[in-house]
């Protein structure tokens, strides 16, 4: 198997292009792929109030896992901009009265936490069960600062918890969960298939 340090798992099935356009366009087709699969993942949604349940999550972190902090963090930076710019595929809507949402802060943390992600995933933390569920959870944690922060300033900090954080937890422990085992068992079939 090829030396795998600082490559996630996209880096793995699909390999390095030595064509600099080529590298260029394949580099842009996978940052608008994860956003767009974030924008879809935004619209299989459970309204519960001010901030509905969305499968946006389970979309970033893969996203950051998949294909490394810069890529990662790049395709939420497209989504947020593509939704700004007026696409409706944010959670509820698009355009740029969203940055006045109560969850705008989320879409923010969203870039923080496919960055993360990516980093420990470049470094190994995607390969075992454990560290994969870690990398995972550091990213939701990072996720959740500026959306609980931004959410605050709409009803407060005394119910911030309540509304923006304790309803997602299940949710966002099975995305977790889910995300944490599939990634090891991608390097497994890799391995296999390839050594």
């Amino acid at each position: 198997m090829a030396e795998v340090k600082n490559l996630t798992l996209i880096n793995i099935i699909i390999p390095r292009i030595e064509n600099k356009i080529l590298a260029l366009v394949k580099n842009i087709v996978l940052v608008l792929s994860f956003a767009i699969v974030t924008g879809v993942a935004a619209q299989l949604k459970l309204e519960i109030g001010v901030v509905p349940i969305t499968m946006q999550t389970l979309a970033v972190l893969l996203s950051g896992a998949l294909l490394g902090s810069k890529r990662g963090a790049l395709s939420q930076i497209t989504y947020f901009l593509m939704g700004l710019a007026g696409l409706p595929w944010f959670a509820r809507g698009g355009g740029m009265a969203y940055l006045m949402s109560p969850t705008f802060g989320y879409i923010i943390g969203f870039v923080l936490a496919a960055y993360s992600i990516g980093w420990l995933c470049e470094r190994g933390f995607d390969r075992q069960v454990k560290t994969a569920i870690l990398a995972m959870l550091i990213g939701n944690i990072l996720l959740y600062i500026p959306g609980l922060l931004w959410l605050a300033k709409f009803i407060g900090f005394g119910k911030v918890l309540s509304v923006g954080l304790y309803p997602f937890i299940p949710g966002d422990l099975l995305k977790i969960l889910l995300a944490g085992l599939a990634l090891p068992m991608g390097w497994r079939l890799i391995k296999k298939y390839e050594g």
